[in-house]
């Protein structure tokens, strides 16, 4: 509808979770680098957690093309299934076709994943939006877990889901699973100066001729009503780029943003100062990641690499601007 009239290839703002879009915070970085050290060193059960619209989906579609072909994987991405479903849909991930029982499957299962880690080879379990689990599914997985060497975990499991999750995992009948998740990591909303790098990467990956399209005004009243979720961020605006287009202006203005943002229900907070950051988070640091981020411009050329295990304090939440 409006591709052309703003000089754009494809959508800017989708909703769909395209790993091709997605923005590089120090958030993004430390959550993939917690992935990608978990994934590669064998450390079991991995819990990545964020806000709804946060990107927690894209973040695990990133990781998942950025695996070596040798990585096996299965996506869990219906919580809701039962403890059979589960296994089936585990066994047809993994090519696990012929088996008479649940007993069986997990024989056979136990065979490849000690076979495959005999020969350096990586298998992984995902499962999105965990914090619908069951806590008899939640059993299961802690079970499988219990593949494993004297050193390494033979199957890695990321669990990704909301803030819930964490909670449910606090329960005290899940303490046992509680004690084997080796890293946490949380995917945080984005900071007010990271909304306009994150507009300009989605119009690049568009084509877009130009970045301009958004005023600073347009921009900080997007930050603010969005409150830095990038769901919100790519509603706000589409909608606003539809309206541009309709109203026949070439630059989307704060005016716009504003008409948009009554639309969506989505009041942008009063301006105020004196914002305190919340507590720092100890996780892996990205800035080791090195030249495995500078790719961001050339994604299909990445690919697991060593890394080392870090400690470092993270950055607050989300800060609203003056």
């Amino acid at each position: 509808m409006y591709l052309q009239y703003y000089g754009l290839k494809s959508i800017p703002f989708s909703l769909t979770p395209d790993p091709r879009f997605l923005y590089y915070t120090p958030s993004h970085r430390e959550v993939l680098a917690n992935l990608q050290y978990g994934i590669q060193h064998g450390k079991g059960l991995i819990v990545a957690t964020g806000e709804v619209g946060t990107g927690k989906t894209t973040v695990i579609r990133a990781i998942m093309s950025r695996l070596d072909r040798s990585v096996l994987t299965s996506n869990i991405v219906n919580p809701g299934l039962s403890v059979d479903e589960f296994y089936q849909n585990i066994a047809g991930d993994f090519a696990i076709d012929e088996h008479k029982s649940r007993s069986d499957l997990l024989i056979r299962l136990g065979k490849m994943l000690a076979v495959r880690h005999s020969r350096g080879l990586r298998t992984v379990l995902i499962v999105d939006e965990a914090q619908g689990l069951s806590r008899e599914l939640l059993e299961e997985i802690r079970l499988l877990l219990n593949f494993e060497t004297d050193t390494e975990k033979q199957l890695q499991i990321i669990l990704s889901g909301q803030p819930e999750l964490r909670e449910k995992l606090n329960h005290p009948g899940l303490r046992q699973l509680k004690q084997r998740i080796s890293l946490r990591c949380e995917i945080k909303p984005l900071k007010s100066d990271e909304i306009s790098g994150y507009l300009r990467k989605r119009l690049k990956v568009a084509g877009a001729a130009r970045f301009d399209l958004f005023t600073s005004d347009a921009i900080d009243l997007i930050g603010r009503a969005s409150e830095g979720i990038p769901r919100l961020i790519n509603n706000i605006c589409d909608n606003a780029l539809v309206s541009g287009y309709a109203m026949h202006k070439k630059l989307i203005t704060a005016g716009i943003v504003s008409d948009v943002c009554e639309s969506l229900d989505l009041a942008p907070p009063p301006l105020h100062a004196g914002a305190v950051d919340a507590a720092p988070v100890l996780s892996i640091n990205a800035d080791q990641l090195d030249d495995w981020w500078e790719e961001e411009e050339h994604p299909a050329e990445s690919k697991v690499s060593e890394i080392k295990p870090v400690r470092r304090r993270s950055a607050g939440r989300f800060n609203k601007r003056d």
